[in-house]
This record gives structure tokens, C-alpha cells and sequence, in this order.
């Protein structure tokens, strides 16, 4: 018995009943000879954590563009946290740790530059089905590693494609919307503890709210801090979550999920849609518009631009020259598509 059998034995000795076995995943797209040392699900994460996609979050927007300030959130801190949070969770409740932060650290690779600001302006220039749940499972599927992929398990892809809510419900009553697995359902859980609570101590420390604007029946269940509001977020789902006809029923209180609600509520009202926010979201748009409309109208620039050594991350992969360069600009940072607006559209200067 080698390394990785031992550790899917000691899973199913020690992992609740409703947890998902690396031993029984469903597998990859291409059959592959299992490592001898982790796990399916440790293999997963440690392939997109060595990805390029996963680099590139460090210099993408979360709420506030190309943040200058140190302390300010990026899409790749709040990939962290969401992978802290579902961790905790999976730990406490027993379920597969690993496969949780497999699914965490993916959910959001495919995430435009500028934030939803980014991903609104795709789907009004390339599709309105656009989604960076989608564009993430294409980047782990199709575009990652030179066009192969990191080929990784059915579980990972599909908690990283069902992950997100938009501004539905948190637990949603179809199941058709959730992942297949109780990991894959606390990764989307987690995503929304995370960025209710960083989005706040961010909104805070930029001066677009002041913390007493916060409603006070928020901060009397939830907390007053991020370490607060998150230990309350946590516990709750934790303690109310209940085996019900042989399922486990994820779950919050009331009165905690009514907070997180009203929280949730209160930032898209004052901080999401806040001039200070939404002005600059606007700008954003015009960038990624202006340079879709000249990659689409002028093939040559996107070649010569998308085939630049600094750009090896990308690799076309559709015959529709309208998808890749939906794809070149969905993998790109904030840096590099402000730096690539100024080389196409700002003028030259004379020596």
C-alpha cells in the first residue's frame, strides 16, 4: 500500500458518511496513472495552485480597481479566504478538507480583469451567457497549460462551475444549481462569508462607507469585526446544519441568515452601486469594450499583441476568432489590459 492509498483509507475511517473519498471520485476527462504520494483531490489543488491562471489573480480587481493602497483585497485574497473558510468548515463538519480547497482556489480563474465591472462589459460586447463560473471551468478545461488543461477531477469542476450565485439566494432551493458534492455547496457558502466581510472592512477603510452606516441589527448578531462576523458566519452554519431523512441539511438560523442578508443588502445598495465604485466600474467598461472592438475589427493586432513573450500565458483555442479574443481579455489583469489600452490608443511620443 503506497502513500495516497493510505491516506484514502484513513479518509474513509475518519471523514463523515456524506463527505465525497478521493478514492470514489468520478475521475478525469483523460484517465491518468494516480500519484503514489496525494490524493485525486490533492493533485487538484496543487495543479491550479502552479497554474498561470492562479498567478494572474494576485493583479485582479475584487471590489476596488488596481488597488494601489497595501492592505485592500485583490481576486487572489479573496480566493484565500474563501479557501480558509471552506477549509474551516469542511474540518469541523468532517467532509473532505482537500476536495474544499481544490474547489475554492479555482472557483474564480476565470474572473475578468476590473472586477463584475469586467465581466459585465463581456456579456454586453461578446455574449449576455458569459459568466467567470463558466470562464473559469474553460481556463482549467481548455486553456490553461498551453491549450491541454490541468484535466482536473468532475467534483473540482463542478463545484468551480455551480460556486457562484450572483445576487440569489445563498443556499438556493433547486438543487439543480448546487454542486454535486457537500464540498462543492460550502465553497459557495464560503464565497459569500468572504466577500461579505472583506467588501465591508474594505468599503470601510477606502471612505465609501463609514463603519456606524452599517445597520445595527447586522452588527449586533454578526459582530462588529471581520474576525467576528466571520467566527459568528462560520459557527452558525456549523451548529445548524442537521442530518435530516439520511441527508445532511446545510443550513444557518434565522436570525443569522436574515443579518447576512440585510448585510448583503446594504453593500450592493452603498458600496457595489455607490458613485465612487460605480464611476470608475463605468471607465473599466470602455477599456475592455474599446479593445474587444479592436481586436474583432483589426485580426492582425490581436495576433501580433496576443503572441507578445509577455503574453505566453495565453494560447488560442477555437476556430471563432470572436471566442478568443473573449478569452485573451477574460485572462487578462487589471495591469495588463490598462497597460494594453495605453499601447494601442495612447499616442506615441516623437524622439
Amino acid at each position: 500500500m503506497n502513500i495516497r492509498e493510505t491516506c484514502e483509507k484513513r479518509e474513509e475511517a475518519f471523514l463523515s458518511p456524506f463527505a465525497c473519498y478521493s478514492s470514489e471520485t468520478l475521475g478525469r476527462e483523460r484517465p491518468e496513472e494516480p500519484c503514489p504520494i496525494r490524493t485525486a483531490f490533492q493533485v487538484d489543488r496543487d495543479r491550479i495552485v502552479y497554474s498561470n491562471a492562479f498567478r494572474r489573480l494576485k493583479h485582479k480587481t475584487q471590489v476596488f480597481l488596481a488597488p494601489l493602497g497595501d492592505y485592500y483585497r485583490t481576486r487572489l485574497t479573496h480566493t484565500l479566504e474563501v479557501s480558509q473558510i471552506a477549509r474551516n468548515i469542511a474540518r469541523a463538519m468532517l467532509l473532505n478538507e482537500d476536495l474544499a480547497e481544490a474547489i475554492a482556489l479555482g472557483h474564480d480563474l476565470g474572473h475578468p480583469p476590473f472586477g463584475h465591472s469586467g465581466e459585465m462589459a463581456l456579456r454586453e460586447i461578446y455574449s449576455p451567457d458569459f459568466c467567470h463560473n463558466e470562464q473559469s471551468v474553460r481556463i482549467v478545461e481548455r486553456l490553461e497549460n498551453k491549450g491541454r488543461g490541468l484535466n482536473l477531477t468532475y467534483e473540482v469542476r463542478d463545484g468551480i462551475l455551480k460556486h457562484s450565485k450572483g445576487y440569489g439566494k445563498i443556499i438556493p432551493d433547486d438543487p439543480g444549481e448546487m454542486a454535486t458534492t457537500y464540498e462543492g455547496i460550502i465553497v459557495r457558502i464560503a464565497d459569500i462569508f468572504a466577500y461579505l466581510n472583506h467588501d465591508l472592512d474594505d468599503a470601510i477603510r477606502s471612505g465609501v462607507i463609514q463603519a456606524e452606516q452599517v445597520p445595527e441589527s447586522c452588527t449586533r448578531i454578526l459582530g462588529q469585526s471581520h474576525s467576528q462576523r466571520a467566527t459568528t458566519m462560520i459557527r452558525d452554519l456549523v451548529f445548524s446544519s442537521e442530518i435530516l431523512e439520511g441527508r445532511l441539511l446545510l443550513k444557518m438560523s434565522q436570525p443569522v441568515h436574515d443579518a447576512i442578508t440585510r448585510l448583503r443588502n446594504f453593500l450592493y445598495e452603498f458600496v457595489y452601486r455607490s458613485p465612487q465604485v460605480h464611476n470608475e466600474f463605468v471607465k473599466a467598461k470602455k477599456i475592455l469594450s474599446e479593445l474587444y472592438t479592436c481586436f474583432i475589427e483589426s485580426p492582425d493586432v490581436f495576433r501580433r499583441e496576443s503572441t507578445m513573450p509577455e503574453m505566453t500565458w495565453f494560447s488560442s483555442s477555437e476556430n471563432s476568432h470572436e471566442r478568443n479574443v473573449c478569452d485573451f481579455i477574460a485572462s487578462m489583469t487589471d495591469r495588463c489590459a490598462l497597460n494594453l489600452y495605453a499601447k494601442i490608443f495612447f499616442p506615441c511620443p516623437t524622439v
